[in-house]
């Protein structure tokens, strides 16, 4: 099965489990760059802002064709919901053959995050939700682990 991992990362946490599920099933990988600046208190305020108000936002051009794969996984940090790049990519990849989701979040807001993902393109093979606490922990390459072994 031809499968790739596309994610958009603000602090890098949901880069790192981006990384590991890629290397895992040794699949391509790309990354959403946003145009936006997010970085600092005006970028957080700004993100739960769009993410809230269900905004698109302007990201770059991707590399690979989405639509040329069997499996997308999709990875996101939680904003008070979806994040406005990932938003904005489901938006503008409406053809997925088969998807799964992955979260990374401070706090709580995964439920809601996966049905407004799944909204925007199709019920997952699998979901996987990670905390910024259970990142600290060498316990988090298990439960990636066990979601690869799920959609694999």
């Amino acid at each position: 099965m031809k499968t790739i991992v596309v994610f958009y990362s603000r602090t890098n946490n949901t880069k790192l489990v981006a990384n590991i599920i890629s290397k895992m099933l040794k699949c391509d990988i790309e990354e959403i760059i946003d145009t936006r600046n997010r970085e600092g208190f005006f970028g957080y305020i700004r993100a739960g802002y769009e993410s809230t108000f269900k905004k698109l936002t302007v990201i770059k051009k991707t590399k690979y064709n989405s639509s040329k794969y069997d499996l997308v996984i999709i990875g996101t940090p939680v904003w008070a919901g979806l994040s406005s790049p990932v938003r904005t990519y489901l938006s503008k990849n409406k053809n997925l053959k088969k998807v799964a989701f992955f979260c990374t979040m401070g706090g709580s807001g995964d439920k809601r995050t996966f049905r407004q993902m799944e909204g925007l393109s199709k019920k997952p093979l699998a979901t996987l939700t990670l905390t910024e606490r259970e990142l600290k922990t060498v316990d988090y390459q298990n439960k990636i682990k066990t979601f690869v072994d799920t959609i694999n």
